[in-house]
């Protein structure tokens, strides 16, 4: 589990470099371009969507097949396209994120700031440093609000939320143990992964009603 959070820490911190400079230089030439009468805020914002997918799906794909050999999971097919998937849509969903971050800020330095208090809160509610049963009760709230949780939840209990093999120190079985220490539910995947997608698609939609609705352009 901490190997899936360092990478999932990873892929943020080299969202946050990469993606929201870019973001909002293009947002820049968009404002003139839209002025000049080119195109529309939604064709764009399409375009800035749909371009990522094919680039991250290859990113992940190479990503995962070295990560999931070097961790030496378990080699079935749908244990790999599950990492695969959970991989992909959490580079997806962090990517629309932050370019959701510069859409509702008038620069890239201001969505850093704004996305380094929600990434700290996720750090915190992800429920690796503290499992969610171990959180205070009035602030689980913060742990299914929070998509960095999902991912984990997905990639730990699609990997070991099946295992019948028992422990060395007390004999209890890993679906058990991951049952029981972290909440974490076999049956639960599918819910878990319909979760991810909605955060993506939630990220996407909010960078595109940010571009159509907002302009931040001084003249």
């Amino acid at each position: 589990m901490g190997s899936m959070y360092t990478a999932v820490l990873f892929i943020r911190i080299e969202n946050v470099a990469s993606v929201q400079p870019v973001v909002a230089i293009k947002r820049t030439i968009f404002y003139r371009e839209r002025a000049a009468g080119m195109y529309s805020a939604l064709p764009y914002t399409f375009a800035q969507v749909a371009f990522n997918v094919p680039y991250i799906l290859v990113q992940t794909l190479i990503y995962s097949v070295i990560v999931y050999a070097m961790i030496a999971f378990e080699w079935t097919v749908a244990k790999f396209f599950w990492t695969v998937f959970f991989m992909f849509f959490t580079l997806l969903y962090f990517t629309y994120y932050e370019m959701m971050a510069v859409g509702i800020t008038p620069n890239h330095d201001i969505a850093a700031i704004v996305s380094s208090a929600f990434y700290v809160i996720w750090n915190l509610f992800a429920g690796f440093l503290i499992p969610r049963l171990r959180i205070p009760i009035w602030w689980r709230w913060l742990y299914w609000a929070c998509p960095v949780a999902w991912t984990l939840y997905g990639m730990v209990v699609s990997q070991f939320g099946d295992l019948e093999t028992p422990m060395e120190e007390n004999g209890v079985t890993v679906k058990v143990f991951t049952e029981d220490y972290f909440g974490f539910k076999h049956s639960f995947l599918g819910a878990v992964a319909g979760a991810i997608i909605g955060f993506t698609v939630l990220f996407a939609t909010i960078f595109a009603f940010s571009i159509k609705v907002l302009n931040f352009q001084r003249r």
